[in-house]
């Protein structure tokens, strides 16, 4: 179906997509598993930055149990992922806009295209993140765990009557690559500049979520009016 230049939405992953927080996220895993040693500490960064997308209270849970070799109960995994929280909120906070993000989402706003966030985060966090970065306004909804991505984009499509094959997601991870797959979805993968790409050869790849981008990279479809 060709949909130019009809887009019925857009939906963003967070981290390395709207916002350089990667790093963030992985300065967090080091503080939170320095005291298992360092081989333990690196294999659990090394399982974090594989794993993008994945909600973090199931990160930690593997990291301690199957890596740090400690079990870990409901409670003691709760006090765990607060402190993660504890340790990113602000610099999140203060983590500067990839290139090109703020013009997308005025290009998108401007032409009554709706955008999401669909995050591994969780959800209030992901949304008071949202808030203070004064990015609510471009969003028509901001989404996180502990619902999984592909259900959480499958029921905005399904709410907003959307067309999938009309609609784009923009994400860093296999998780979002998943997700756009699982229902129809187009799809763009952001990869930092000097790395090499995870994604399949077919896919479409930017440095930023640039829109500029978007006609040459998927085809001529997806222009904003």
């Amino acid at each position: 179906m060709t949909c130019n230049p009809n887009l019925h939405a857009v939906f963003f992953d967070f981290d390395g997509v709207i916002a350089a927080s990667l790093e963030v996220k992985k300065e967090a895993f080091t503080t939170l598993f320095a005291p298992f040693g360092q081989e333990v500490q690196a294999a659990a960064v090394r399982y974090h930055v594989d794993n993008g997308g994945m909600p973090r209270h199931s990160k930690l849970r593997y990291c301690m149990e199957q890596i740090a070799g400690q079990s870990i109960d409901e409670k003691a995994l709760a006090r765990l992922v607060e402190r993660f929280a504890d340790l990113v909120f602000e610099a999140v906070v203060a983590a500067p806009l990839l290139a090109n993000v703020m013009t997308t989402l005025q290009a998108l706003q401007q032409a009554r295209v709706p955008a999401f966030v669909v995050s591994g985060t969780p959800e209030e966090e992901m949304q008071a993140i949202i808030k203070h970065k004064q990015l609510a306004p471009f969003f028509s909804g901001v989404f996180g765990s502990p619902r999984h991505k592909s259900d959480i984009v499958r029921k905005v499509l399904h709410d907003h009557a959307f067309t999938p094959s009309c609609s784009l997601f923009i994400g860093d991870a296999l998780a979002d690559l998943k997700a756009a797959q699982a229902n129809g979805l187009a799809f763009l993968g952001i990869v930092p500049p000097g790395k090499a790409s995870i994604f399949p050869q077919e896919v479409a790849t930017a440095a930023d979520p640039g829109h500029q981008r978007w006609p040459q990279l998927l085809g001529q479809t997806f222009t904003l009016p």
